[in-house]
């Protein structure tokens, strides 16, 4: 299930998205939910980031603007949590997204979904932000 800013975009809204994930696991369904930032917070991230440096290194502003959707699934874990059933958050790196190394820019080249797997530890639905995954190289600057 993949849910955008606007159904993401407040905390009433998270637990809309919260019940919906438990609805389908209640029909049996294995649950992955891969979340946006809430509403503005990924425009406000970059306004940030412009006031610090007119040229922000990619990677840096792939690093910060994950922050938002990292935000989002771990309040989405927490509301499906508070409903009974058990949820996790993960990064898309942790999820098995492996993307090429373009920062700000970068096509998801494939997904390992045993890492879903292993790291649900039991866990009714797993919750992964919807921006980053990691290279495969996992290059540094």
């Amino acid at each position: 299930m993949k849910f955008g800013a606007t159904p993401v975009a407040d905390t009433d809204k998270i637990r809309n998205v919260a019940r919906r994930m438990v609805a389908t696991h209640e029909t049996g369904r294995p649950t992955v939910g891969v979340v946006s930032a809430m509403g503005e917070t990924t425009d406000t991230l970059a306004a940030l980031a412009a006031e610090v440096s007119p040229r922000p290194h990619p990677r840096e502003m792939d690093m910060l603007l994950s922050t938002g959707e990292r935000i989002t699934a771990a309040l989405c874990a927490m509301a499906i949590e508070d409903m009974g059933h058990r949820a996790v958050s993960l990064t898309g790196s942790q999820a098995g997204i492996v993307t090429d190394t373009r920062h700000t820019n970068a096509k998801i080249v494939d997904i390992r979904p045993k890492r879903i797997t292993k790291a649900s530890g039991g866990s009714s639905a797993r919750l992964a932000g919807g921006d980053v995954g990691s290279s495969s190289s996992m290059r540094q600057r």
